[in-house]
Protein backbone atom coordinates (compact mmCIF):
# COMPACT_ATOMS: atom_id res chain seq x y z
CA UNK A 1 0.00 0.00 0.00
CA UNK A 2 2.83 2.11 0.73
CA UNK A 3 4.35 1.83 -2.87
CA UNK A 4 0.94 2.75 -3.85
CA UNK A 5 0.22 6.47 -2.09
CA UNK A 6 4.27 7.30 -2.86
CA UNK A 7 3.09 6.25 -6.51
CA UNK A 8 0.25 8.44 -6.26
CA UNK A 9 1.95 11.44 -5.33
CA UNK A 10 4.63 11.12 -8.06
CA UNK A 11 1.88 10.86 -10.33
CA UNK A 12 -0.22 14.06 -8.96
CA UNK A 13 3.56 15.90 -8.78
CA UNK A 14 4.79 15.00 -12.23
CA UNK A 15 1.36 16.07 -13.63
CA UNK A 16 1.36 19.42 -11.79
CA UNK A 17 4.53 19.91 -13.89
CA UNK A 18 2.79 19.50 -17.21
CA UNK A 19 -0.23 21.65 -16.30
CA UNK A 20 1.00 24.19 -19.26
CA UNK A 21 0.32 21.43 -21.84
CA UNK A 22 -1.07 22.97 -24.52
CA UNK A 23 -3.58 20.40 -25.61
CA UNK A 24 -2.92 20.69 -29.09
CA UNK A 25 -2.94 17.94 -32.02
CA UNK A 26 0.15 16.95 -33.13
CA UNK A 27 -0.17 19.12 -36.32
CA UNK A 28 -0.87 22.19 -33.83
CA UNK A 29 -4.52 21.74 -34.19
CA UNK A 30 -6.34 22.17 -31.01
CA UNK A 31 -8.72 19.31 -30.18
CA UNK A 32 -11.69 20.00 -28.55
CA UNK A 33 -14.24 17.30 -30.16
CA UNK A 34 -14.37 14.89 -32.75
CA UNK A 35 -17.15 13.76 -34.61
CA UNK A 36 -19.35 10.42 -33.50
CA UNK A 37 -19.60 7.74 -35.81
CA UNK A 38 -22.49 9.24 -37.38
CA UNK A 39 -20.27 12.17 -38.47
CA UNK A 40 -22.33 14.45 -35.19
CA UNK A 41 -19.88 16.79 -33.14
CA UNK A 42 -19.78 14.02 -29.59
CA UNK A 43 -21.06 15.08 -26.33
CA UNK A 44 -18.20 16.80 -24.50
CA UNK A 45 -17.95 18.08 -20.55
CA UNK A 46 -19.09 21.55 -20.97
CA UNK A 47 -18.23 24.79 -18.91
CA UNK A 48 -20.15 26.03 -16.06
CA UNK A 49 -23.39 26.77 -16.96
CA UNK A 50 -23.24 26.73 -20.81
CA UNK A 51 -25.11 24.04 -22.81
CA UNK A 52 -23.37 22.34 -25.68
CA UNK A 53 -24.68 23.47 -29.16
CA UNK A 54 -27.05 20.52 -30.32
CA UNK A 55 -27.75 19.83 -26.85
CA UNK A 56 -29.66 22.44 -25.32
CA UNK A 57 -30.19 21.92 -21.28
CA UNK A 58 -27.79 19.60 -20.99
CA UNK A 59 -24.48 21.53 -19.22
CA UNK A 60 -22.62 20.35 -16.70
CA UNK A 61 -20.42 21.92 -14.65
CA UNK A 62 -16.66 22.05 -14.94
CA UNK A 63 -13.81 23.31 -13.51
CA UNK A 64 -12.41 26.37 -15.72
CA UNK A 65 -9.45 25.21 -17.31
CA UNK A 66 -7.62 25.96 -20.60
CA UNK A 67 -7.12 21.69 -20.33
CA UNK A 68 -10.26 21.01 -19.48
CA UNK A 69 -11.66 21.10 -22.70
CA UNK A 70 -9.01 19.29 -24.60
CA UNK A 71 -10.54 15.70 -25.10
CA UNK A 72 -7.67 14.08 -26.78
CA UNK A 73 -4.57 12.14 -25.28
CA UNK A 74 -1.65 11.60 -28.32
CA UNK A 75 1.01 8.81 -28.24
CA UNK A 76 4.15 7.80 -29.56
CA UNK A 77 4.37 5.07 -32.19
CA UNK A 78 3.75 1.86 -30.98
CA UNK A 79 3.39 3.14 -27.34
CA UNK A 80 0.61 3.61 -24.34
CA UNK A 81 2.14 6.11 -22.16
CA UNK A 82 0.82 8.81 -21.08
CA UNK A 83 3.49 11.82 -21.81
CA UNK A 84 4.00 14.40 -19.90
CA UNK A 85 2.17 17.24 -21.85
CA UNK A 86 -0.96 15.61 -21.56
CA UNK A 87 -1.01 14.88 -17.55
CA UNK A 88 -2.55 18.51 -16.94
CA UNK A 89 -5.46 17.26 -19.30
CA UNK A 90 -5.73 13.98 -17.37
CA UNK A 91 -5.43 15.68 -13.73
CA UNK A 92 -8.59 17.97 -14.90
CA UNK A 93 -10.80 15.34 -16.34
CA UNK A 94 -9.85 13.28 -12.89
CA UNK A 95 -10.68 16.61 -10.73
CA UNK A 96 -14.38 16.98 -12.69
CA UNK A 97 -14.98 13.17 -11.85
CA UNK A 98 -14.27 13.35 -8.24
CA UNK A 99 -16.23 16.81 -7.56
CA UNK A 100 -19.17 14.98 -9.65
CA UNK A 101 -19.36 11.70 -8.58
CA UNK A 102 -22.40 11.16 -10.94
CA UNK A 103 -20.16 11.85 -13.87
CA UNK A 104 -19.30 9.07 -15.97
CA UNK A 105 -16.98 9.05 -18.68
CA UNK A 106 -15.75 6.62 -21.64
CA UNK A 107 -12.08 6.63 -22.50
CA UNK A 108 -11.61 5.42 -25.95
CA UNK A 109 -8.31 4.31 -27.82
CA UNK A 110 -7.31 4.63 -30.86
CA UNK A 111 -4.20 3.35 -33.16
CA UNK A 112 -2.59 4.54 -36.50
CA UNK A 113 -3.49 1.71 -39.36
CA UNK A 114 -0.10 -0.46 -39.24
CA UNK A 115 -0.47 -3.15 -37.51
CA UNK A 116 -2.74 -5.97 -37.54
CA UNK A 117 -6.42 -5.60 -36.66
CA UNK A 118 -5.95 -7.55 -33.71
CA UNK A 119 -3.14 -5.93 -32.53
CA UNK A 120 -4.14 -2.43 -33.05
CA UNK A 121 -7.52 -3.22 -30.91
CA UNK A 122 -4.87 -4.65 -28.27
CA UNK A 123 -2.76 -1.15 -28.40
CA UNK A 124 -5.97 0.88 -28.25
CA UNK A 125 -7.24 -0.62 -25.42
CA UNK A 126 -3.64 -0.43 -23.29
CA UNK A 127 -3.66 3.38 -24.20
CA UNK A 128 -7.13 3.70 -22.89
CA UNK A 129 -6.90 1.95 -19.87
CA UNK A 130 -3.16 3.69 -19.25
CA UNK A 131 -5.29 7.33 -19.06
CA UNK A 132 -7.68 5.45 -16.85
CA UNK A 133 -5.12 3.94 -14.15
CA UNK A 134 -4.34 7.41 -14.08
CA UNK A 135 -7.45 8.98 -13.36
CA UNK A 136 -8.08 6.35 -10.80
CA UNK A 137 -5.11 7.12 -9.20
CA UNK A 138 -5.83 10.69 -8.79
CA UNK A 139 -9.34 10.04 -7.53
CA UNK A 140 -11.91 8.89 -9.97
CA UNK A 141 -14.18 6.61 -9.18
CA UNK A 142 -13.64 2.80 -10.55
CA UNK A 143 -17.37 3.01 -11.27
CA UNK A 144 -16.87 6.22 -12.91
CA UNK A 145 -14.78 5.27 -16.60
CA UNK A 146 -15.07 2.93 -18.90
CA UNK A 147 -12.02 2.29 -20.98
CA UNK A 148 -12.67 0.73 -24.61
CA UNK A 149 -10.88 0.16 -27.86
CA UNK A 150 -11.76 1.28 -31.14
CA UNK A 151 -8.19 -0.02 -33.08
CA UNK A 152 -7.53 1.67 -36.22
CA UNK A 153 -11.10 1.61 -36.60
CA UNK A 154 -12.04 5.34 -36.01
CA UNK A 155 -9.32 7.37 -37.95
CA UNK A 156 -9.58 10.95 -37.40
CA UNK A 157 -7.33 12.00 -40.75
CA UNK A 158 -7.66 9.36 -43.63
CA UNK A 159 -4.75 10.22 -44.86
CA UNK A 160 -1.44 7.28 -44.95
CA UNK A 161 1.41 9.67 -43.75
CA UNK A 162 3.04 10.47 -40.61
CA UNK A 163 0.87 13.75 -39.80
CA UNK A 164 -2.22 11.46 -40.08
CA UNK A 165 -1.03 8.24 -38.26
CA UNK A 166 0.23 10.87 -35.63
CA UNK A 167 -3.52 12.25 -35.12
CA UNK A 168 -4.48 8.55 -35.02
CA UNK A 169 -2.79 7.44 -32.13
CA UNK A 170 -5.22 8.69 -29.32
CA UNK A 171 -7.21 8.03 -26.36
CA UNK A 172 -10.75 10.38 -26.33
CA UNK A 173 -12.52 11.16 -23.30
CA UNK A 174 -16.31 10.40 -23.93
CA UNK A 175 -18.94 11.69 -21.56
CA UNK A 176 -21.33 8.83 -20.95
CA UNK A 177 -25.31 10.39 -20.55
Amino acid sequence: MMIRISFAALVVAAGLSGCASTGESPQGTTTTGAASSDGQPSPSLSSPGRAQPGNPGQAMSAPRSDSFGKRSVYYEFDGYEVKAEYRGLVEEHAKYLRQNPQARITIEGNADERGSREYNVALGQRRAESVMKMMRLLGAGENQIEAVSFGEEKPRAQGHDDASWAENRRSDFRQVK
